[in-house]
């Protein structure tokens, strides 16, 4: 019942959102004036710029199973990152990817089941490293630019809220973890379990510091591509936003619209773009609208393959399709059995 709740407070997010931005007439009227004279080369672009961002983040995950000894052929360990792609994109909270492939890969190694799950969160913990070191070189890069008007401030002053607790958080994970402090914890702690896996996983992944750092590379490739397929997008619709202005507005977009309020950002990442892009780069606001639509709309396009995937894969130890909430409590099941061995 909570999760149906959460799905239709999203959802009329969702609406609300998008009535908001796209409800003027007069800005329909521009924005379908911009959709006639796009240059969709640029669109084009955009999709290789994400296929960047996806071969990158792949890259990083078959780095990081390599830790863990192991090894999957190229088209099981590509359809198993697509479908995480797609499902982390369209699932509600962001992360249904993750359980997903998780799943899948236990099926796959029944012998390194701990290790699979732990090669799984370490990817998305280094891929939230690689973005904290990226915002924090922004802002203080060009904090003068972003705190222009009082509603970017605004923003910006959320976003350094949100980094602030993004960096609290791995510094937590990681004092708990070095003077191994789980032991003070309550057995009931909200998110014990989680944290045991992480230091697990800091453990492990400090011994092999070289991979580490590759896979940290290569999710600053797959951030900064994600900001060139939105920026490519801008460039289809006319708006030519120099590349480090533009930047600079990614990581707060990216970040807020990750906040699992509305559905998959939709509406949240128009609404952050128009306020941005237009108070502080000059784009009039139907252009930034339509460039937070149409970068979702190449990112879309560049995931569906992950549900095609989906539709097909057999995972060599299960049979037939589970329903996610079967996978979440085996996924669950492995998380208390580790957090039992630590």
């Amino acid at each position: 019942m909570k999760k149906i709740l959460i799905t239709l407070f999203q959802l009329a997010v969702t609406i609300a959102v998008l009535y908001w931005v796209y409800h003027d007439p007069n800005r329909r009227a521009q924005m379908a004036e911009a959709i006639r004279n796009a240059q969709y080369r640029w669109v084009v672009i955009g999709i290789l710029a994400y296929g960047v961002v996806e071969v990158s983040a792949a890259f990083r995950w078959h780095v990081l199973l390599k830790v863990q000894k192991i090894h999957l052929t190229v088209p099981r360990l590509s359809g198993l990152f697509l479908i995480g792609m797609f499902y982390n994109q369209f699932l509600p909270g962001g992360t249904g990817g993750d359980i997903i492939k998780s799943y899948f890969l236990l099926k796959e190694t029944p012998d390194k089941k701990a290790g699979a799950l732990l090669a799984v969160v370490f990817d998305r913990l280094v891929g939230l490293v690689a973005l904290v070191a990226i915002t924090g070189t922004l802002i203080a890069l060009r904090y003068d630019f972003l705190s222009q008007t009082t509603e970017t401030r605004q923003l910006l002053w959320f976003l350094l809220f949100l980094l602030g607790s993004s960096i609290l958080f791995l510094v937590s994970t990681f004092i708990i973890s070095g003077f191994n402090l789980f032991h003070l914890l309550s057995e009931k702690f909200p998110g014990r379990e989680k944290l045991i896996e992480i230091s697990a996983a800091y453990h492990l992944y400090a011994h092999h510091w070289r991979a580490t750092l590759v896979a940290f590379g290569a999710s600053i490739v797959a951030h900064l591509a994600t900001f060139a397929t939105f920026l490519c997008a801008a460039y289809a619709l006319g708006a030519a936003v120099p590349l480090l202005d533009f930047f600079a507005v990614m990581p707060v977009e990216r970040t807020i619209s990750a906040l699992p309020i509305s559905f998959a950002g939709i509406g949240i990442r128009e609404k952050i773009l128009q306020i941005m892009l237009n108070g502080l780069c000059g784009v009039p606001e139907a252009k930034a609208i339509l460039i937070g639509s149409l970068s979702f709309l190449i990112i879309l396009v560049c995931c569906i393959p992950g549900a095609v995937v989906y539709l097909f894969y057999k995972p060599s130890g299960a049979v037939g399709h589970v329903k996610l909430r079967e996978m979440q409590k085996e996924v669950a099941t492995l998380e208390h059995e580790i957090s039992e061995t630590e």
